[in-house]
């Protein structure tokens, strides 16, 4: 499963395919399972929903859930019994029954939703904490979710959970500023705050792949990594990158730290790998933030990897410990 923290509708693609990607497990067959069932039009999850329809023939519940890089899925929403592990079965659990999936899901069976709404797996199994480490993209490990983890207190870096009241689906986290070569850039912290609107802020997103930061911020962070890269030399920028580097034939190279503060001296440097990473097979490398015109900035999954994050929601914390998967 594709593990997300910033969607709360988890589902696996299911027979009868009407239209589902390519993954290396066999499709689930609902045929096949005595625990499955479909949800009726009028129960509570299926109005908690935020895009449902009623299959009218059978009054039973249809989902739809669209991400924001276009993928997609569509289907019938249902009740199941889930088993994690050793585990015991979880009874009841809503997931979508996905018919017709589309998107960068990449082999996954689906999509497991972490977020922070009722619909969501973490709340329908009541587990207020969890936490995983996502290995590195050329690690033959896997990755590991724990639920009802007390990592959040024994972080080696934590930060302050905060809640939108708004939306509840998103982790905010309190980001203070960030540093190139141990210097705290000139960003405002306005630029990382949530307004009373519950517009702006900053979360913590295992399911965008590049750290996304308002215009200004990215610039400011682009221009200080440029300036201590003077020796490298540069190539065309690539996809959503505008800061490239042609390191063809070089074994290693130096680089500025690049660390995330979250305030009271609270910072997280992270490894050279999580933020200059290669593109091409040909030795280009780029600088791995992006840009966004929203007032919403994201860490996404790329800055994330090789840390345990855990997420303590009865204490509103969230920790950060790198290498201790």
């Amino acid at each position: 499963m594709v593990l997300d923290t910033g969607s709360d509708v988890t589902w696996v693609q299911c027979e009868p395919c009407a239209d589902c990607y390519q993954q290396s497990d066999p499709v689930f067959d609902p045929s096949q399972s005595s625990s499955y069932a479909t949800l009726s039009c009028d129960s509570p999850k299926c109005h908690s929903l935020d895009v449902s329809a009623c299959r009218n023939s059978t009054s039973s519940c249809l989902y739809q859930v669209s991400y924001g890089d276009g993928s997609y899925t569509v289907g019938d929403f249902a009740s199941e019994t889930v088993t994690l592990g050793n585990s015991q079965p979880v009874p009841s659990v809503a997931v979508g029954c996905g018919h017709d999936n589309e998107g960068l899901f990449v082999g996954a069976a689906g999509l497991l939703a972490m977020g922070g709404g009722p619909l969501s797996f973490p709340s329908q199994v009541s587990a207020k904490s969890f936490s995983y480490c996502l290995v590195d993209r050329d690690s033959q490990s896997a990755s590991t979710l724990e639920l009802s983890s007390d990592g959040g207190e024994a972080a080696d870096v934590t930060a302050p959970l905060l809640k939108n009241q708004k939306l509840q689906t998103f982790y905010y986290v309190g980001m203070s500023g960030i540093s190139v070569g141990g210097e705290l850039l000139s960003i405002p912290e306005s630029s990382f705050a949530m307004d009373e609107s519950g517009s702006g802020g900053v979360i913590v997103d295992s399911g965008t792949a590049v750290t996304r930061l308002q215009t200004a911020a990215h610039n400011a962070l682009r221009d200080a990594f440029v300036a201590g890269t003077r020796s490298l030399p540069r190539a065309d920028g690539f996809s959503l990158f505008d800061t490239c580097y042609d390191l063809s034939g070089r074994t290693s190279v130096e680089v500025p730290t690049v660390a995330l503060h979250f305030g009271r001296g609270s910072e997280l440097k992270l490894p050279a790998k999580n933020y200059l990473i290669p593109v091409d097979s040909a030795g280009t490398y780029c600088l791995a933030f992006a840009p966004t015109s929203g007032p919403l900035s994201i860490i996404g999954n790329v800055q994330q990897q090789g840390t345990r994050v855990s997420f303590d929601v009865s204490r509103s914390v969230v920790g950060f410990s790198p290498n201790k998967c």
